[in-house]
């Protein structure tokens, strides 16, 4: 599957997540979304933000970064506080 046919993830999404190694929803997938926030931020975008934190996650979890679960986004507002 096309990362742009995921979720919350479009085009420009796919095209930043393709340059820093990620070519599939299955790898997106498989590493997590934590990880390919990283590989984006350090190898492509440096301004990656907390909504493309949420969209990755959505997109992981196949369902629109608004119904991502309150707990879920805390751990998400943490990790991006640690990782700026």
């Amino acid at each position: 599957m096309k990362i742009q046919e995921m979720p919350n993830l479009g085009k420009v999404n796919e095209e930043k997540l393709n340059e820093a190694g990620i070519m599939t929803a299955e790898q997106l997938i498989s590493v997590g979304t934590e990880t390919a926030y990283l590989k984006t931020k350090h190898l492509v975008d440096d301004g990656a933000c907390l909504h493309f934190l949420y969209a990755l996650e959505g997109a992981i979890q196949n369902i629109p970064k608004k119904e991502i679960s309150p707990a879920r986004k805390a751990e998400l507002r943490a990790f991006i506080k640690e990782n700026k």
